[in-house]
């Protein structure tokens, strides 16, 4: 077996498992949860892949405790594949209310009947794929969290990702498989594979529901061509009905099988009080939990993007999210977007869990930086503006201002804005 790579979310299961009785982790298929749960884990049940899965199926319909026997931390792999065992952990956790004693992981969010939620006893923990940081492609030398507090970056920093790293970078994904394989080949395959289990295999195991994988497909390939745009629904709609005749209604509920399968992750709209609401731009941003489902789904490729800067730059700010997502998440940090009808906005702003926020830009090269920076500057004054009117909500200040690159040269600019390449970032 690969040896393990460290996982920014393990110090967050360490810290869930000094504090709860179970932990319950959470995130698409591929990304590693299984793994990362067995480095803290003392003993383990798998549900899906145990040769004698039906009999633990049967077993947890009649006597889930006796499957929880066993030294602890203990590890319930697919648990809703056994929804009983939701229970039966509640109960335990209750009647022995000791923390660290079971992490639970599962790959979709269907809706499974239990007679109680487990607040309080069971937590859930957030998994994403592999950030450039992870994966050791990006040398984090420069740390999302320093920046917050004030690190002048004086010095600069430079990356060693090209654009051509990226690329490839962005079309492989963030799966951990894939980087133990040879071959580039091998390694972009895996995203490929994994975009098409989706509609072949994937969506069939979040409820009884009966859908059409033609239908799936198409939704797929319209969403990441609207990948990191305010698309609306009505877009989707009309590309999929190039292909098949379908209502507002199924595409809504096609587009929940892909959040249950935490495929999809939107972006929702910042709106605070700074000009009249109706002129916020509050719609879903459209993002995928990965880049390269949307590479997959495109049907595009390395070489292809390489010379076609257009569409990368949206797909590199997916990737710019992914990564912000990961290093933020020690913060519970929530990401959002900033676009009104004067045409200012900020691809992105970064929420902390202790009231910190952050305005971003995503930008390819060095000719985008200065529109970028200007955006963020813009916005910053106009909060400014804001809080010096009278009988106002007065607004926090960003604690800082960003641009996150494809370039490899990051800096502090005279206007306070950080340039910051993405192969320069880390937590």
């Amino acid at each position: 077996m690969p040896e393990y790579m460290k996982r920014i979310v393990d110090d967050q299961l360490m810290e869930n498992l000094e504090t709860f009785g179970a932990t319950n982790i959470i995130g698409p298929k591929w990304c590693g949860k299984t793994r990362t749960a067995e480095q803290q884990c003392k003993s383990a049940i798998y549900f899906q892949s145990d040769p004698d899965k039906e009999s633990l199926k049967q077993t947890a319909m009649i006597n889930p405790s006796a499957l929880l026997r066993g030294e602890r931390p203990r590890l319930l792999d697919e648990w809703q594949d056994a929804k009983e065992m939701w229970d039966a952990v509640r109960f335990e956790c209750d009647h022995d209310p000791h923390p660290g004693q079971f992490v639970l992981t599962g790959s979709t969010s269907k809706k499974v009947e239990t007679s109680n939620t487990g607040t309080g006893r069971i937590t859930d923990l957030m998994m994403y794929p592999l950030s450039l940081y992870e994966s050791k492609e990006s040398d984090g030398s420069v740390s999302l969290m320093s920046i917050l507090d004030g690190d002048s970056l004086a010095l600069g920093c430079r990356s060693d990702l090209t654009v051509d790293d990226l690329v490839f970078a962005t079309c492989r994904g963030g799966w951990p498989y894939s980087l133990g394989l040879g071959s580039k080949k091998s390694q972009l395959a895996i995203a490929k594979d994994y975009q098409r289990q989706i509609y072949s295999r994937d969506m069939f195991k979040v409820d009884d529901v009966k859908r059409d994988p033609r239908i799936m497909s198409a939704i797929l390939r319209s969403y990441a061509r609207n990948i990191s745009t305010l698309s609306k629904k009505t877009s989707i709609l009309e590309d999929v009905r190039a292909t098949k005749g379908i209502s507002a209604d199924t595409l809504d509920d096609y587009l929940d099988v892909l959040r249950k399968l935490y495929i999809v992750q939107e972006m929702n709209g910042w709106t605070p009080p700074l000009r009249s609401s109706a002129g916020m731009r509050s719609g879903p941003k459209r993002e995928f939990v990965d880049p390269s489902i949307a590479v997959a789904a495109l049907g595009t490729s390395p070489e292809k993007l390489s010379v076609d800067m257009k569409t990368f730059g949206f797909l590199f700010e997916c990737l710019c999210v992914r990564d912000l997502r990961v290093y933020s998440s020690t913060m519970n940090g929530e990401m959002s977007y900033y676009h009104d009808r004067y045409g200012l906005e900020a691809d992105g702003v970064l929420h902390l869990d202790d009231g910190r926020y952050m305005l971003l830009e995503f930008k390819l090269g060095s000719k985008d930086i200065d529109e970028g920076a200007a955006h963020l500057v813009k916005l910053e004054k106009l909060i400014e503006e804001h809080n010096r009117k009278e009988d106002q909500i007065k607004l926090d200040m960003p604690s800082a201002k960003i641009v996150v690159t494809a370039s490899q040269h990051g800096y502090k600019r005279l206007d306070g804005v950080y340039v910051v390449p993405i192969g320069c970032l880390g937590p």
